[in-house]
């Protein structure tokens, strides 16, 4: 049985500011038949990026149709915990919104697929499965 997968923020854009569709095909490639969820704060960092009432109302629309993982109680100190201990080791993490991601997408046992290298740092000190999603492959 293959692992839910979860989609990153980082693909969303991608794929929203792609004209000709050959990001779409690629993404549709990889998803295959996985069953797909998001995080809240993944919902936020779409919403909050749209540029107008109607991008706002159609992005809404779309998201709250989907499968979200809900935080958990400790989902906010471990993930503080996964910034405190990539900072002790010299790593910055550019957001720490991309550790309660990560954070959320382990205690799911998703798949993160994402564009954001700051994924792959946390994945060197926590088991998060994880995928740099390459546009050209």
């Amino acid at each position: 049985m293959s692992p839910v997968l979860m989609i990153d923020a980082s693909v969303w854009v991608d794929l929203f500011r792609d004209g000709s569709g050959n990001r779409r095909a690629r993404l549709q490639s990889v998803i295959g038949d996985q069953d797909l969820v998001l995080s809240r704060l993944t919902e936020m960092e779409l919403l909050q990026g749209t540029r107008d009432e109607r991008e706002w109302g159609l992005l809404s629309s779309y998201l709250s149709s989907q499968e979200y993982v809900e935080p958990s109680v400790s989902t906010w100190r471990d993930s503080a915990r996964i910034f405190f201990d990539l900072r002790r080791l010299g790593h910055t993490i550019r957001s720490p919104l991309d550790c309660c991601i990560a954070q959320s997408a382990l205690e799911a046992e998703a798949l993160l697929l994402h564009r954001d290298r700051d994924f792959e740092s946390i994945a060197k000190i926590r088991p998060l499965q994880q995928m740099f999603l390459d546009w050209e492959s």
